[in-house]
């Protein structure tokens, strides 16, 4: 998985922060109960719900490198669909396809 163009910068500009952003992920990640790929689904379906498509794109490319499967991960997309709408779920499964369709 390669590290977007724009997080590099950020990492050579920003070298300090870049680490403490990335520690604070870490440490988020690993402060409760649940497993890698419950979290890359649930990072996922944030990311669904704020409409953040660079975000989808990068957590579904994360998700595959879990083990997540494309059916889960759709339907961790398709779960938003009562709460934000067709519009913004549709939206959100095409961001998806654009991970899923680049293998």
């Amino acid at each position: 998985m390669s590290v977007p163009k724009r997080y590099q910068r950020f990492q050579e500009d920003f070298p300090e922060v870049a680490s403490a952003y990335e520690a604070m992920g870490e440490a988020v990640h690993h402060s409760g109960p649940l497993d890698e790929k419950m979290r890359a689904l649930i990072k996922l379906a944030i990311s669904t719900g704020a409409r953040m498509e660079g975000a989808v794109h990068s957590h579904a490319r994360k998700a595959i490198k879990v083990g997540c499967t494309a059916e889960e991960m759709t339907h961790a997309v398709m779960l938003a669909l009562p709460t934000i709408g067709l519009p913004s779920t549709m939206a959100a499964i095409s961001w998806l396809e654009d991970v899923l369709n680049k293998d």
